[in-house]
């Protein structure tokens, strides 16, 4: 296996066990067990666990192309001033995301919980990003008239605050869905039809 590739398959292998496990609770001999490789070719990639997760949190939180839809787009949607395409897209991917990589939200929180640095770290590159671009939409809006006068953090908080506890309704408690079972795509019809009648204005 090349370079490369090992390197990738290491961190793959780590993240589920660290996801499992938590910081802590994970060893590097563990790592390259589950890998099939010595500890030693894991210590020729990474020098030690912490730069291992560090490598894990840069490779899966700081990849905006696999965390959440595109900059880009979210700026078109908003130039466009689309509210339900912007919030829905954004919950759309969010969800997705949770879905495909149950793992990582699992890391997140392990790293929360264990008060390491790189939950900071995903905290101020992605959190505070989405926070700045929807409170700096929701502002504008509000200057125009379009939705009602109130803090802007606190309707992106209710936004985030139905589609992660959704997430981990299906992540982490209720994996079958006994609760509620509805596709990702009407999850994330209904979130953005919540919050829009919610903040809208009478006159829209």
């Amino acid at each position: 296996m090349a370079s490369d590739e090992r390197r990738v398959q290491i961190l793959h292998v780590a993240m589920k066990l660290f996801a499992e496990h938590g910081f802590r609770g994970t060893t590097t001999k563990e790592s390259a067990v589950a890998a099939g490789v010595s500890e030693a070719m894991v210590f020729r990639h990474f020098a030690n666990k912490d730069e291992l997760y560090h490598a894990i949190i840069d490779h899966k939180a700081c990849n905006h192309a696999e965390m959440k839809t595109p900059l880009e787009k979210l700026t078109e949607l908003a130039a466009a001033k689309d509210d339900y395409a912007l919030f829905y897209g954004l919950a759309l991917n969010a969800l997705n995301h949770h879905r495909d990589d149950p793992n990582f939200m699992r890391l997140l929180l392990y790293a929360a919980l264990e008060g390491h640095e790189l939950a900071q770290m995903f905290f101020e590159n992605f959190v505070v990003e989405i926070y700045s671009f929807l409170g700096a939409y929701i502002e504008e809006r509000q200057r125009e008239g379009v939705f009602r006068q109130m803090e802007p953090k606190i309707i992106v908080r209710s936004f985030i605050g139905m589609v992660m506890h959704h997430s981990l309704n299906n992540t982490l408690w209720d994996k079958e869905q006994n609760l509620l079972q509805v596709t990702n795509e009407d999850a994330a019809r209904q979130f953005a039809e919540i919050l829009l009648n919610g903040v809208l204005t009478k006159n829209q």
